[in-house]
């Protein structure tokens, strides 16, 4: 456990400040913590799935769209 300083974001990604040994400044992944209530997918697929619906959806999307750029550039 840890005192918590703030959280920012750094190199691109969530982060969460602390004081470590000795009063010095530390980060850690937001991610690698417990500072945001986990995802309910996740909890409730417990591993069984590897995808949300939403995601394959956003997937599909893309590929649709992916493929008309590929039919465009044939006419």
């Amino acid at each position: 456990m840890f005192d918590l300083i703030c959280r920012q974001r750094h190199w691109g990604e969530d982060r969460v400040i602390y004081e470590g040994q000795n009063g010095r400044l530390c980060t850690i992944a937001s991610a690698w913590t417990d500072i945001d209530p986990g995802d309910e997918f996740r909890l409730i697929a417990a591993g069984r799935a590897a995808f949300r619906t939403v995601d394959l959806l956003a997937l599909c999307d893309a590929l649709d769209r992916l493929a008309e750029g590929l039919r465009s550039d044939d006419a």
